[in-house]
């Protein structure tokens, strides 16, 4: 598919289109402008207006992911994802793809996370009402063409797409190791989003009858459109398309207990593709947005980032492991920090743990300096600003604020998680989340066994 190259005049354009934010926070955080509202039938809608390039963004997030999956059923969010692309009654089998690629589609993807799923295409803006069509079908009428051969098909695909990114590569498996050891059975979150390959297999057409029912729905759905059209004209093809559809319940959804360890937890993983031992430890931690988010997000960076205390002594200094990875990653139940380490393969195991060991104690004991806190500041906001060039991009970002914060319009807010945190507050949140039990997994080469399948049954 063909990429479509902006003029320098005509990006200037679009970074006009990002306003400044009067009287709120900073002076000059951008704002994206929007209008929201919502039709009779339950369905929310986001309009981003900017007509300096002729193309259009169409998003829909439907408010559903992994993390609303039943016990018996992980992975299903996402296997029903790619189900979604096969085809729906005024389109025909297997043609979403193909429809797009004869009007100019220049972005065209789905993706599943823990808490939604989201559906996406870039068109030519005189194309829109297409891509609108093709929306709104599959959102109303993907049972009449639903067989059993699609599904088979389709349960084959995310299988080997398992096996391609997690089961056959090197530490894959030690991804997948972390939640299954971090959360209990019966939490959405304990098989990642891929799921389990049994529970894959044993999916049924009644199981993505019955999914579809409950979460596809419009008042479980927000369509976001950004970039060239006229508003009052862009509303009626709204409602021509997405209008006419019943309204609906919102699904109802009860969030598991909080997961929590009664005492660390350490096992050693073989790991056949894996060339180099890994040492990885993972703690429960906030959800995103929650108090303490944003604060284990610039330990993160004080940490494992370029600059950072781990990579500096690991890698730089002491020469002892081939990269560092620190992160927090918030979801919307619960989060996870997790810092990871590759040897080199001459190093002593127990004395680059006593490294690591030793760097995270001087972060429980005292606040990061003020040089880190403020480099931390200055890369997010010039890489979030970076961020919102393109159209995609900004109708995602209302997408994901209005999803998790029910306010579109948070820029400042979130940013202003940062900027108003202090190594102090730093320093607190490593306290309550860090100093909990947590899961030491190390992983180690072997050779693999002769017939060994390690791809899933």
């Amino acid at each position: 598919m063909r990429n479509i190259r902006r003029s320098a005049g005509a990006l200037l354009a679009a970074l006009a289109l990002i306003t400044l934010a009067p009287g709120v926070g900073r002076a000059d955080d951008p704002k994206i402008p929007f209008e929201r509202y919502m039709l009779d039938n339950g369905l929310e809608v986001i309009l981003h207006q900017d007509n300096s390039v002729p193309l259009v963004a169409v998003s829909v997030w439907y408010h559903v992911g992994s993390g609303n999956e039943t016990v018996g059923k992980s992975g299903f969010a996402h296997l029903f994802e790619h189900m979604l692309f096969q085809g729906s009654k005024h389109t025909g089998v297997d043609q979403h793809f193909a429809i797009l690629k004869n009007i100019g589609v220049s972005s065209v993807n789905g993706t599943t996370s823990y808490d939604r799923t989201n559906y996406y295409e870039v068109v030519p803006s005189n194309q829109v009402e297409v891509a609108l069509w093709l929306e709104s079908d599959r959102m109303g009428y993907m049972l009449p063409l639903l067989t059993q051969e699609a599904l088979d098909g389709q349960i084959d695909v995310v299988r080997n797409e398992r096996r391609q990114r997690i089961d056959n590569v090197p530490y894959g498996p030690t991804f997948m190791k972390v939640n299954e050891m971090l959360y209990p059975e019966g939490h959405p979150y304990r098989y990642q989003v891929i799921g389990k390959h049994e529970d894959l297999e044993s999916s049924t057409l009644d199981d993505v009858r019955g999914f579809y029912k409950q979460w596809y729905a419009p008042s479980n759905a927000t369509l976001a459109i950004s970039g060239d059209f006229d508003v009052g004209e862009m509303k009626q093809l709204v409602d021509k398309w997405f209008g006419t559809f019943p309204k609906s319940e919102k699904p109802v959804f009860t969030p598991p207990p909080a997961p929590s360890l009664a005492k660390t937890k350490r096992v050693t993983l073989d790991d056949q593709f894996a060339k180099l031992r890994q040492v990885t430890y993972s703690w429960h931690s906030p959800a995103v947005y929650a108090d303490g988010d944003a604060e284990l997000e610039i330990l993160a960076s004080a940490l494992g980032s370029r600059t950072g205390r781990l990579y500096k002594r690991l890698v730089l200094e002491e020469q002892v492991a081939q990269s560092v990875s620190v992160y927090q990653y918030g979801a919307g139940l619960s989060g996870t920090f997790n810092v990871s380490a590759i040897l080199k393969s001459d190093a002593d195991l127990d004395k680059v743990e006593g490294m690591i060991n030793e760097e995270l104690m001087k972060i429980l004991r005292a606040p990061i300096e003020q040089a880190e806190f403020d480099r931390f500041l200055v890369s997010n906001e010039s890489r979030y600003v970076y961020g919102l060039e393109g159209i995609l991009a900004r109708g995602e970002t209302l997408q994901s604020y209005n999803h998790h914060l029910g306010d579109p319009d948070s820029i400042t807010a979130d940013l202003d998680r940062y900027r108003k945190s202090t190594p102090a507050a730093v320093l607190a949140a490593a306290q309550k989340w860090l100093s909990k039990p947590r899961i030491e997994i190390i992983t180690v080469p072997v050779a693999p066994k002769a017939g060994a399948d390690k791809g899933g049954k």
